[in-house]
């Protein structure tokens, strides 16, 4: 399944019902009078956040979405039947805008959450409504009001606790796959992984914690160079970042620095995302390098804990893992006594 994460799409909102001249003529009823009914409202489009989906890729196919129009008013004054409402299906995190204004109409982040984003018009009035003492034979309807138009384009951001962030090759696909029962592609050379993958991390409590796995950034990402333009938008949402270095490269430090560069240029605030910085490949290390010393020069300069880890063993992935529950849960803390303050 390729991985869609941006779209544009035509929404189109049914037009109203136009409204109908009519008179009611029955036997023994010699001045029935108008009858003509108003027209019914037109359908409008909404985009809806549902479950079973992860990417916009059903809407890089369909780039045209259109509610039904309003029927015409009736005789008897029967107002017309409504258009059905146009439901688009999308992923939970989706973003939605005006292509044309860039206002933001939607950020969807909860299940079922919905947002209208085309009205459907208003039902013509039928000449019913327009009997006044001075005419008491009205020969006028009113049209339909058009729906709305609007083009959109949406945008895709995962909804992840826990991010992991590192060079390319840093064995974040590795961690995801030892920690959770994802199966992100491995592989021994850079870019192995070429779309974010999701991956649920069970808690000692038994409930389940999201981390994502952000394709391998490179110095001038926030530019669009390598992948990660593409994709640092998809932990603009996470509350903490789980930063691996290879400690078998060449430069470990001047490795930590490019991430952390590359979160300033980008900006939105992860530059200042509480992080945990992580050793990895301790399995594959060889005996010259000081690894202690690594470890104390990072944690001088991150102020984060820092962590030894080789996923391929399992070695230290479950003390990592019980420094990000404690970090998850004093934000959360943090988060509840903020919401308290403002109450």
């Amino acid at each position: 399944m390729q991985f869609i994460d941006q779209s544009e799409i035509q929404v189109k909102a049914g037009d109203g019902g136009d409204g109908l001249v009519a008179f009611r003529r029955e036997k023994y009823v010699p001045a029935g009078g108008p009858s003509g009914g108003t027209g019914g409202r037109g359908g409008s489009v909404i985009v809806k956040a549902v479950e079973n989906l992860q990417t916009l890729l059903d809407l890089r196919y369909n780039r045209l979405y259109k509610a039904d129009d309003g029927m015409r008013g009736g005789p008897s004054k029967c107002t017309g039947a409504s258009g059905h409402d146009r439901i688009i299906e999308v992923p939970c995190g989706t973003m939605i805008f005006d292509a044309e204004t860039e206002e933001l109409l939607g950020d969807l982040v909860e299940l079922e959450q919905t947002v209208c984003v085309a009205k459907g018009g208003k039902g013509g009035l039928g000449n019913s409504c327009f009997l006044t003492n001075h005419n008491r034979a009205p020969e006028k309807a009113m049209p339909g009001l058009p729906g709305d138009s609007r083009m959109l384009r949406l945008e895709l951001k995962l909804l992840a606790e826990v991010g992991i962030i590192g060079l390319p090759n840093a064995g974040k696909s590795t961690f995801i796959s030892a920690v959770s029962a994802a199966r992100p592609k491995i592989a021994d050379y850079p870019f192995t992984t070429l779309v974010p993958n999701l991956g649920v991390v069970r808690k000692p409590t038994g409930d389940g914690t999201v981390f994502a796995d952000i394709p391998g950034l490179i110095e001038g990402a926030h530019l669009g160079v390598g992948l990660g333009f593409d994709f640092l938008r998809h932990i603009e949402r996470t509350r903490l970042l789980l930063h691996l270095i290879d400690v078998t490269s060449e430069d470990p430090i001047a490795s930590y620095h490019t991430i952390q560069d590359e979160l300033c240029a980008y900006d939105r605030g992860l530059a200042n995302r509480p992080q945990i910085v992580a050793l990895s490949k301790m399995d594959a290390v060889d005996e010259t390098v000081d690894v202690e010393a690594i470890a104390a020069q990072l944690r001088q300069i991150s102020h984060a804990p820092v962590f030894k880890i080789s996923a391929a063993t399992r070695q230290g992935l479950d003390a990592v893992l019980n420094q990000v529950w404690q970090q998850l849960d004093q934000l959360l803390d943090a988060q509840k006594e903020s919401e308290a303050v403002k109450r």
